[in-house]
Order: structure tokens, then C-alpha cells, then sequence
């Protein structure tokens, strides 16, 4: 079944139900890879569901699917959420979404801070990066991408059981791999320029733990990937 062609559908009736592909998914079985009648793919609904399929109608627009098979892949243990500011840079943003999502964070949460300088945000291109991640990474359950924030309305309003943030700022800080493992967990990545002292303040002030990233100083992006892959992977 792995080896079958892996798409995203966002509503899945069920097994022996028979759906119509979205115009992308068609287009790509039929154009692309000039699938036929009878042949066979695999579907998700990005909710930990995976399905087998065949095609019973060839259509570049509106291809029917038989669903023939159903399985669930497991939850992350973990929920882990990245809180990070938009970028200046939006493909550096992207690229992050794209690692993260190939890491396995749950969501990702965009932030407005004070000396964040590019605001822009369209949730369609960026949710189908979380997608083609997903599916390159062969898994079942798609992050779920919020609206910007603002940092404050952010942090006074979180509840997460375990939150830290990540900062330049000199002070004590813990390594993530000698935190305990909680089942929530949420990090705050500041923009290009880092957080400014009257944020870390209040985010220590709302119960964010400071932590370390490592020894060098990271851009943005990278340390929203690096936080990821040490939160993931505890």
C-alpha cells in the first residue's frame, strides 16, 4: 500500500464510498500520472486516516474513487506547537513550514511581535505546503496552520501545560532535552531581531520557561526547524 500514490482529500465518507477527487488530484492522477481505470492510489484526510482506493472514473477534473480500504495512523504522542513570527522573508517562512510539518509538529501558530516586518499571510498557499510536506513525508496527520496573532493576545490567552521560549537574550536557560515530557508543549520563536526585552519579560511573566536552541545564533526559520526536531524527538 505505501508504494501506491499518496494524495489529499479533505472530506473521506468512508470505506466502499465512492468520492469525487478535487481538480488538483484528478489532474495529477490523470494528466500527470496518467493513471486509468482500475488503478489504485492512497488517500488521507489529514486526520490520521488512510485509505486505499481505485479509480472507477478517469476525469483530469472530477475523477471518482472506490474506497476499498481503511486504517488509521497512530496520533504524535506529543502535541507540540510552534509559535513563531511571520518572516520578512516568506519563502524562509515557508521552508519552515515545509521542515516542521516533515518533523511532525501539531500546529503552528504565526505571531505578530514588535519587531516583526511582514505581516502578509495567505492561509491557502501556506496550508498546501503543510500538505505536499505531508504527503512527502508519508504521514496522516496534517498540523493545523492558525491566523496571525499578536504576540500578547497569544501568550495571555495559551494553555498549554509545558510552554518555554526561545531567545538571544543573556540569562539561565534549560536544555530542552532535560525538561520533562508533558503531553502538551508549546515554544515562542521570535522574528529577525529577536523578541524584545519587554516581550521575554512578559512571556516569563505568563509561565514561558526560557531554553536554549544550542550555542550558535540562529536565523528564525532555522531555529523554528531546530526547535521542532528537539521537541519531536525527545
Amino acid at each position: 500500500m505505501s508504494s501506491l500514490p499518496f494524495f489529499y482529500e479533505q472530506a473521506i465518507p468512508g470505506i466502499h464510498a465512492q468520492v469525487t477527487l478535487s481538480e488538483e488530484t484528478s489532474k495529477h492522477c490523470i494528466q500527470v500520472l496518467r493513471m486509468k481505470a482500475g488503478a489504485r492510489l492512497r488517500l488521507t484526510d489529514g486526520l490520521g486516516n488512510l485509505y486505499q482506493a481505485s479509480i472507477i472514473s478517469e476525469d483530469k477534473k472530477r475523477s471518482v474513487v472506490l474506497i476499498e480500504e481503511h486504517r488509521t495512523q497512530p496520533a504524535p504522542p506529543i502535541k507540540t506547537s510552534i509559535a513563531i513570527s511571520l518572516l520578512k522573508n516568506a519563502s524562509r517562512f515557508e521552508w519552515f513550514l515545509e521542515k516542521a510539518t516533515e518533523i511532525g509538529v501539531t500546529d503552528i501558530q504565526p505571531l505578530l511581535c514588535q519587531r516583526t516586518e511582514h505581516s502578509r499571510f495567505r492561509h491557502d498557499r501556506l496550508n498546501g505546503i503543510l500538505i505536499a510536506a505531508m504527503l512527502q513525508s508519508q504521514q496522516a496527520w496534517l498540523p493545523i496552520l492558525h491566523e496571525p496573532v499578536s504576540f500578547t493576545d497569544h501568550i495571555t490567552t495559551s494553555d498549554r501545560q509545558q510552554k518555554l521560549v526561545a531567545h538571544c537574550e543573556e540569562s539561565t536557560k534549560q536544555l530542552i532535552k532535560d525538561l520533562p515530557i508533558l503531553p502538551e508543549i508549546e515554544i515562542l520563536i521570535g522574528p529577525e531581531g529577536d523578541f524584545t526585552p519587554a516581550e521575554i519579560k512578559m512571556a516569563l511573566e505568563h509561565g514561558y520557561e526560557p531554553v536554549s536552541l544550542g550555542d550558535t545564533r540562529l536565523r528564525a526559520e532555522t531555529a523554528g526547524v531546530v526547535a521542532s526536531a528537539l521537541l519531536v524527538n525527545r
